[in-house]
């Protein structure tokens, strides 16, 4: 197996959505924000090479919205999916599999493309990996949600016949309780993936586990968006049901430090991974570093 962290590129938030009751005063010391509150973020998605697959998690927000869109989520910077894939030998053509965390559109947004009038996928030899549970949820949205949950980045998967659902037992689902996190849900893919599912963030939320050099590694995706969002209270303001993200965060921090397990980000600007130690003031990070130092 190899890993490579894709940068599909960074973009600006609102700082207090991002972090919830957290004052600004005390965040703002973690991602300062610019003069409209705005704090800057990774779309860092994961290349997984594996027994003849090669698998993306994740795809940014791509760049096919109006004006208007990115005017609210501002894309800054040089680094994009292909340029970042093309770092690494690849291209888009290459990959097999995309999975999905969930389909919020800063994470499967990348997939889909405008061709003329068509919305088609960007990746034309890729499966596309979801849950049905996550996809209902996303294509009968709530309307807290639905600004979220954008047609035209979903519908398309659906239409290109490339759409897999991972195989979620119906009584997992009965025990999704914030306490039993890991359900160990093979990927469909390899042997070497399986999932978490969360429900705090959005409804039946994926994150990915594998065994790498010897390490567990966990894709954290919007459970843990940054290292900032470790503390138990960096609740984002963006949760369907902050108190079950609560429970989740703390039954994973528990079980992560005690068996070193290495975190990988999807939105922090400057950290990659961390490992955790145990601290007076609760469970915190113990050391950051880039996956290629591993």
């Amino acid at each position: 197996m190899k890993l490579y962290s894709i940068n599909a590129g960074y973009f600006k938030l609102d700082g207090g959505a991002m972090f919830g009751v957290v004052p600004k005063s005390i965040w703002n010391k973690l991602n300062p924000a610019d003069e409209n509150n705005m704090c800057s973020w990774a779309l860092r998605c994961l290349l997984i090479e594996d027994e003849g697959k090669l698998i993306l998690v994740d795809t940014g927000m791509g760049d096919k919205q109006d004006v208007k869109f990115f005017s609210h989520y501002y894309m800054f910077g040089d680094d994009s999916l292909d340029s970042s894939l093309a770092k690494h030998g690849f291209t888009k053509d290459d990959i097999t599999d995309v999975v999905f965390t969930h389909l919020h559109f800063d994470h499967c947004g990348g997939a889909i493309v405008r061709n003329g009038d068509q919305l088609v996928s960007a990746f034309k030899n890729a499966n596309f990996w979801c849950n049905q549970r996550h996809w209902l949820w996303a294509t009968q949205p709530n309307a807290r949600e639905k600004a979220s949950f954008l047609k035209e980045n979903i519908l398309p998967m659906e239409a290109s016949g490339k759409l897999q659902f991972v195989p979620v037992p119906a009584e997992n689902w009965q025990n999704l309780d914030g306490k039993q996190l890991l359900l160990n849900i093979p990927s469909g893919i390899t042997s070497n993936i399986s999932y978490r599912i969360v429900n705090g963030h959005t409804d039946a939320m994926m994150l990915p586990q594998l065994i790498y050099k010897g390490h567990t590694i966990v894709y954290m995706a919007d459970l843990l968006p940054s290292t900032a969002h470790i503390p138990l209270p960096y609740v984002m303001g963006y949760d369907m049901f902050p108190l079950t993200t609560l429970q989740e965060k703390t039954s994973f921090l528990q079980e992560a430090v005690g068996n070193n397990y290495i975190l990988f980000f999807e939105h922090d600007p400057v950290n990659e991974c961390c490992t955790l130690q145990q601290t007076e003031k609760g469970i915190r990070v113990k050391e950051t570093f880039r996956l290629g130092e591993l």
